[in-house]
């Protein structure tokens, strides 16, 4: 009884998927990236981006199609493009791209709260509203994306108990930014 592998069947079994696998997790990842560029406007990358996705995915499925007996394929198909949603998802989040708009609901006078947003360089804007239990200040500044922790501590650390809804902004014209130091990296140039 011989249980070893032929070099054919260890690539079939073995190193194919290997190969779909991180295939997948490159494509996929591509194409997340993409997807969340175009969605925030950044387009002027989307169409290269889509270019190597696709290639990718076309060997793989290529390669898929010629070991239809693997079973081991289809799971490293599968696992890769799982993983694939994951890794692209934590570098778009760590490349932190985008604007938000954060809305601070303060109880009684948010004078404060705008003053220290304001000396941080942030825009803010006021309106005096009427909340559940009497007057509130609406605080609604624009950031940057990476700039986000910094602006919900600068919150925190003013008005422990403020209300914060943050969401993603299409585009903005104008306004006030803190001053960003200038990008230095070809990424960073790229997807400005």
């Amino acid at each position: 009884m011989e249980s070893v592998l032929s070099s054919d069947q260890f690539y079939a079994w073995v190193i194919l998927p290997i190969i779909i696998f991180l295939a997948r997790v490159c494509d996929v990842t591509l194409g997340t990236i993409r997807i969340i560029f175009t969605s925030r406007g950044k387009r002027n990358l989307a169409p290269l981006l889509g270019f190597v996705e696709v290639l990718i995915w076309i060997v793989v499925i290529g390669q898929l199609v010629q070991n239809l007996g693997s079973i081991t394929s289809y799971l490293g198909y599968a696992a890769g493009f799982a993983v694939g949603n994951f890794v692209g998802m934590y570098i778009e989040d760590h490349l932190a791209l985008g604007t938000l708009i954060v809305r601070t609901i303060v109880p009684g006078g948010g004078d404060e709260l705008m003053k220290t947003l304001r000396t941080a360089g942030y825009g803010v804007t006021g309106v005096n509203g009427e909340g559940a239990n009497g007057p509130v200040k609406l605080v609604y500044t624009i950031v940057k994306r990476r700039n986000l922790k910094d602006v919900v501590n600068l919150i925190h650390a003013t008005h422990p108990k403020a209300f914060l809804s943050v969401e993603d902004v299409r585009s903005t014209a104008e306004g006030i930014f803190p001053p960003v130091m200038n990008d230095t990296n070809f990424l960073g140039r790229i997807i400005k």
